[in-house]
């Protein structure tokens, strides 16, 4: 694996770690794509039966690394970011993730497509794209309402303000919170539970949970896509990016 993407198979189990933790694992073009290349090989390895989503060095991913991403903004939707997004979605085996430290942007909705999410209590949660002047990604804009509620959705999709674990759970958008010395084990253990299962069953159990939803998500995704790339040319946004990097509060009253 490319640089910051680790792989580790245990068994029948795929762990993929975000391995950047002195940027808080914020994701690359090129993390982008190794992503997305670990879930492809693990969708077409007979021998991996769960693949386990994780960070290093106590945090989760803090989102798009902005300055990699103006480098090369997605405006096309064939960007890696929407190879790894596409093969998220329709990962037809079991899907976890261990969450903890941060989870900002991607860090979240990515969580939205994953069967078991675990969390440590302490992780921060944020959705801070229309304060970025931008829309939300990974099919959030169809998945949040639904898993959350529309109020939690607005509030964490329109006011981009970060809530915990606490509020995750009590919205369903993660299974348990779990302390961070026993949550990668809690996440192996469930992967283990899985993995010994009757594995036909299983992911038919999941593709009929979903079968409804692909049209859907794959619609939204393609719509946020477009959107998104409209947003990236519009002067706020040039704003939002502008403050971002100058450490400073956006204005967006003249605009």
């Amino acid at each position: 694996m490319p640089e910051f993407i680790d792989t580790d198979q245990k068994g029948a189990i795929l762990c993929i770690a975000l391995n950047r933790p002195d940027k808080k694992n914020a994701i690359t073009s090129a993390m982008y794509a190794a992503l997305a290349d670990a879930l492809s090989k693990a969708a077409a390895d007979d021998g991996v039966r769960v693949a386990l989503l994780h960070g290093r060095g106590g945090v989760f991913a803090a989102g798009n690394d902005l300055a990699d991403f103006m480098a090369s903004p997605a405006r096309t939707g064939n960007e890696p970011v929407f190879r790894f997004l596409r093969e998220l979605a329709h990962f037809e085996k079991p899907l976890i993730a261990a969450v903890e430290g941060v989870a900002v942007g991607i860090g979240t909705t990515m969580l939205l497509h994953c069967d078991l999410v675990y969390a440590a209590p302490d992780t921060r949660f944020a959705l801070p794209f229309v304060n970025l002047a931008v829309v939300p990604e990974a099919a959030s804009s169809y998945l949040l309402p639904r898993i959350a509620g529309w109020q939690r959705a607005a509030q964490w999709l329109m006011l981009g303000e970060p809530f915990g674990a606490p509020e995750a759970l009590a919205a369903g958008m993660i299974n348990a919170m779990v302390p961070p010395e026993h949550l990668l084990a809690t996440a192996m253990e469930a992967a283990q539970k899985l993995a010994a299962k009757p594995q036909f069953a299983l992911r038919q159990a999941k593709r009929l949970m979903k079968q409804n939803q692909y049209e859907h998500i794959d619609h939204a995704m393609r719509e946020e896509a477009r959107v998104f790339a409209q947003c990236l040319q519009s002067p706020e946004a040039k704003e939002a990016f502008a403050a971002f990097f100058e450490k400073r509060k956006p204005d967006f009253s003249r605009i």
